[in-house]
């Protein structure tokens, strides 16, 4: 049943047998998981690429929407499954980066921390009683889109596709207005941030504020570009991410001698 409840969350754009750290990402308010399909190319060959698979998209485009974030973040880490009894590492961007931080909180819980958390775009959880507020009437909501992403228009000017998209973008944008964030418990574990520089939702300093959710390290890497920064950017993101994965490893490899030696 676990293995049904993975299957039905998580996209396995690559997992071989020699992929020790996972990489599990989490995609924006609207988005899918196949955005990060082109990910493996520019990742080390042994880490595995997994996304999260929301509710009401793709081949999930019949399943019932989540009703809070928190949920959301509830229902992932309970499908998580065997999954979570790997190393992994999570990213999320946007509404993604809350939900990845949520989760993390759940399998620290469980006792299962992610070795690393990786959040773009995205104020922290204490920062978000003043930030602009996204829903609206479908045209508001798609004109929102489309400032930040034009390649989604031509998406919105067919009607049947219209039809068919909007309903969890809605929903994704009811999630992000109605989660108020506020305190978590500490993560024991580094958090790395990213945001772009002229990223019209979040600053710099605010992005900073990510330091408040690890009792370890944090650092913020600011890429050029927007919102969607990670697009025109994605192989120096990629480049960044990579660094980090081999920093798990070491520390996994130091521990792991520590150990040994006592």
């Amino acid at each position: 049943m676990e293995e049904q409840g993975e299957e039905q969350w998580v996209r396995r754009f690559r997992d071989g047998d020699g992929c020790g750290t996972k990489l599990v990402c989490f995609p924006h308010a609207g988005g899918w998981a196949a955005a990060y399909r082109t990910w493996p190319q520019g990742l080390p060959s042994d880490v595995g690429v997994l996304a999260v698979r929301y509710p009401g998209r793709e081949d999930r485009h019949g399943d019932p929407l989540p009703s809070g974030l928190e949920v959301l973040a509830d229902d992932i880490a309970d499908a998580f499954g065997e999954l979570a009894r790997h190393r992994l590492v999570l990213f999320g961007h946007s509404m993604g980066a809350s939900v990845a931080h949520e989760v993390a909180v759940r399998l620290q819980e469980r006792g299962c921390p992610p070795a690393a958390l990786c959040v773009s775009g995205r104020r922290p959880p204490r920062l978000l009683d003043d930030r602009r507020r996204l829903s609206g009437t479908d045209e508001e909501i798609i004109a929102d889109i489309v400032r930040f992403d034009a390649r989604r228009a031509a998406v919105f000017a067919d009607p049947d596709l219209r039809k068919m998209v909007l309903p969890a973008i809605r929903a994704d944008y009811r999630l992000v207005d109605d989660y108020c964030g506020g305190d978590r418990p500490p993560l024991d574990c580094p958090v790395y941030g990213y945001v772009g520089d002229d990223d019209p939702e979040v600053t710099v300093e605010q992005m900073r504020g990510w330091a408040e959710v690890t009792r370890q390290a944090f650092r913020l890497r600011v890429l050029p570009g927007g919102h969607f920064y990670l697009m025109a950017e994605e192989a120096a993101l990629l480049a960044d991410l990579s660094g980090v994965l081999s920093g798990v490893l070491g520390r996994v490899a130091a521990t792991a001698e520590t150990t040994t030696r006592s």
